[in-house]
């Protein structure tokens, strides 16, 4: 039997993941609100690390925004984020 190599990913069990996304679902419409109203500094950077983790958000140019999955969650839940 071999170890697994140090510089192997450990994924969390699946219960972790979906507690995961749903917190991060649920903290969407906020952040959402927060990212028109040009105030990501009111944004928990550690829920800011987990979107851009799941690849929801990207930085661009300095400015969070939201990525093509981003979008297609908040197209799921309905919400409609500005453009």
């Amino acid at each position: 039997m071999t170890s697994p190599s140090p510089s192997s990913v450990v994924e969390p069990p699946l219960d972790a993941r979906r507690a995961r996304e749903q917190r991060l679902r649920a903290a969407l419409p906020s952040t959402i609100e927060f990212l028109q109203r040009r105030r990501a500094d009111l944004i928990d950077p550690v829920v800011i690390d987990d979107f851009v983790a799941i690849h929801w958000m990207e930085w661009h140019g300095g400015t969070l925004r939201l990525t093509v999955t981003g979008r297609n969650i908040c197209a799921q839940i309905g919400l409609r984020p500005a453009r």
